[in-house]
């Protein structure tokens, strides 16, 4: 989950030499650190090695990485005309670093996992975008939705024409399924998600529906899961906060879910680990559809043994090998 490889050592001690931006953009470095966790980890599936905030650059965004305060964005918009401002990517040429990576990757890994795509969505693309880098209360964000909806709408559609550019090019450059984070969608009520968020979400899963698989994350979603489900997706990406089996139940059997371990789990003991584990494969069922997984990222202090224990677990306990 959010490449797995960023809490390992080799990837640090990358990060000792290259700046964050400089892995994202040097094809070379961005394949090496994709391929670290299928070689350390034996994980079943590799995820391109990026950023959610890369298409904001082309747009005509300042974006900085920032030792312990993550992504700066110097210029956020704050006001109409600088929306409209806002450029029309051409995702094939503005990252066509993060194409050739997914072309390295594939030749790679030649056809024996797949490649996953990704992109934030728009909500959350918007929010970093008005906030200017992260946020805890989203002031900015829901005072444009409250204040100026018809600027929030704008504004959501051209992060939407963006994403939507930007995957089908990873999907052109080889990805086989495509992932759409929007990780702070569980900052919004239901009825603020249904007005100001669901349209724009719908839109991008609308024009990937024929292409490829996509995977719809979000976190702290357990009021939203039914819209989530609406607005689009293949599997439903659910975190620790809620029982699987139960969101299994809302969502109906007919789509697959994404569920999901509590990072944390993976500072304690094996034991408790392995514990967790069977948890979810228990709750899970052995239904066709499910993808195990983290709720969220990899914490940076889980020791490299305890994921390779949860993979292991999940291995030998769901028969996969």
């Amino acid at each position: 989950m959010r490449q797995a490889g960023r809490f390992l050592k080799e990837y640090r001690s990358l990060r000792r030499r290259h700046s964050f931006l400089t892995l994202c953009k040097t094809p070379e470095l961005a394949t090496q650190v994709t391929l670290l966790p299928i070689e350390k980890l034996n994980v079943d599936a590799a995820i391109i090695f990026a950023d959610i905030l890369l298409p904001l650059e082309p747009m005509g965004i300042d974006l900085e990485f920032t030792k312990g305060e993550g992504p700066v964005i110097h210029n956020p918009p704050r006001s109409r005309a600088e929306v409209e401002r806002l450029k029309t990517i051409e995702a094939e040429e503005d990252l066509a670093f993060v194409m050739e990576a997914i072309k390295q990757v594939c030749r790679e890994l030649k056809g024996r996992i797949p490649l996953i795509g990704f992109s934030g969505a728009p909500f959350t693309l918007a929010s970093y975008l008005l906030e200017g880098g992260g946020t805890k209360n989203f002031i900015r964000t829901k005072s444009l939705m409250y204040q100026d909806p018809s600027c929030w709408h704008l504004l959501m559609e051209r992060l939407s024409e963006a994403i939507i550019s930007y995957l089908k090019a990873q999907v052109r450059a080889g990805a086989e399924v495509v992932q759409v984070f929007d990780s702070w969608a569980g900052a919004l009520s239901p009825q603020d998600y249904k007005e100001f968020v669901f349209p724009h979400s719908q839109r991008v899963f609308q024009e990937l529906s024929s292409t490829i698989p996509a995977i719809h994350f979000a976190t702290g979603t357990s009021g939203i899961l039914e819209l989530m489900q609406e607005a689009g997706g293949d599997i439903i990406g659910i975190d620790w906060r809620i029982d699987l089996g139960r969101a299994w139940q809302r969502l109906g059997y007919d789509i697959g879910i994404q569920g999901n371990l509590d990072p944390a789990v993976l500072l304690g003991p094996p034991e408790r680990i392995k514990s967790k584990v069977e948890e979810i494969l228990h709750a899970a069922e052995g239904r066709p559809g499910h993808i195990f997984n983290l709720g969220h990222g990899v914490l940076p202090q889980t020791p490299e043994e305890n994921v390779v224990t949860m993979v292991e677990a999940v291995h030998r306990l769901s028969g996969d090998r």
